[in-house]
């Protein structure tokens, strides 16, 4: 289908896959712990890269389970898996600087998660330089920004963080971004990790330039929850349903039966698209509990870099920390 608003290479894989073989140059393979289900994509040869629409490197996706932003359970299961495979991405040493970018629009919730993960990190860098002994010894400099939009700012967002990186020299770029899914069952529930770095705004349809190694000269790690998915996608997947459905009741042979099995699903969607852009243009949709979503996955996040980032840590003395 054209015009597919998704940044998930495991959708992207779902899309593109034929029925009973693989991507070429695409390698996946599936595991779970504590029933959460882990994804890994591997993007291996330029043809993969063609097909996927994906740089070569590796997409790690967690599907989170459900729960309440109580379920303490849960939430550190999830936080210690996250930081498992956050871990096997990171080629850095003890003692490496680590600049993490929270990037998004702080006014606008469904944009907001990179921010709010900022806000929630263990910052250490100006500590490790003033008082060095009041830390622990696994204590990494890890610094933070938030540098906003190009609509609130007026400069790139990847100007802004390649001044940075000049500036402060990190080892490592850690980037946080809301995404754009194709499926609403994923909206809020899958957290994508990745070692190719980020072209903001691509899964909406609003690219910016690109955040990655290339670009800024040192290894880019993307980490990104889908908050939105496009509205015309739900109103196909709708009808796609419904035409399945009505494909089952209908008698073989008869002239309803025929019209719709000849319903090109590619036509459907392209109209779908052409009778609601006149409107609404490029509408993204989020849950309406979106607030309270943001505010429990970002802090599963920021412990989840915690973790990782900072060797041999708990919970509990993050909590100690930020307190």
């Amino acid at each position: 289908m054209s015009n597919i608003h998704t940044d998930l290479a495991i959708e992207l894989r779902e899309i593109n896959k034929t029925e009973g073989s693989e991507i070429p140059g695409v390698i996946v393979k599936e595991s779970q712990e504590d029933n959460i289900k882990i994804t890994v994509v591997d993007v291996t040869s330029e043809e993969g890269e063609r097909i996927m629409g994906k740089a070569i490197g590796r997409y790690i996706t967690i599907d989170l389970p459900k729960f309440t932003r109580y379920d303490r359970q849960v939430i550190e299961a999830v936080e210690d898996i996250m930081s498992k495979q956050l871990l096997s991405l990171l080629k850095i040493q003890d003692g490496n600087t680590v600049l993490v970018v929270g990037l998004g629009n702080w006014n606008i919730t469904p944009d907001s998660l990179g921010p709010k993960v900022i806000s929630k990190l263990m910052v250490t860098r100006h500590l490790k330089q003033l008082v060095p002994d009041a830390l622990d010894e696994g204590i990494r400099p890890v610094c933070a920004v938030a540098p906003g939009v190009l609509g609130l700012t007026g400069i790139e967002t990847s100007e802004i963080i390649k001044g940075v990186v000049e500036k402060i020299k990190p080892d490592l770029v850690i980037c946080i971004d809301a995404l754009a899914s194709r499926k609403l069952d994923r909206v809020n529930s899958t957290i994508q990790i990745s070692n190719t770095g980020i072209s903001p705004g691509s899964g909406v349809g609003n690219k910016r330039m690109e955040i990655s190694s290339k670009t800024l000269g040192v290894p880019v790690i993307s980490i990104g929850v889908p908050t939105v998915v496009d509205a015309a996608t739900i109103a196909n997947d709708t009808i796609d349903l419904m035409i399945d459905e009505m494909i089952k009741k209908a008698k073989k042979g008869t002239e309803f039966y025929s019209m719709i099995k000849s319903v090109d699903k590619n036509e459907k969607q392209a109209l779908i698209q052409e009778i609601l852009n006149p409107f609404e243009g490029n509408l993204m949709v989020t849950p309406k509990e979106v607030d309270t979503v943001i505010e429990s996955i970002s802090k599963i996040i920021a412990n989840g870099i915690n973790l990782a980032l900072h060797k041999g840590i708990d919970l509990e003395y993050i909590n100690d920390f930020l307190n």
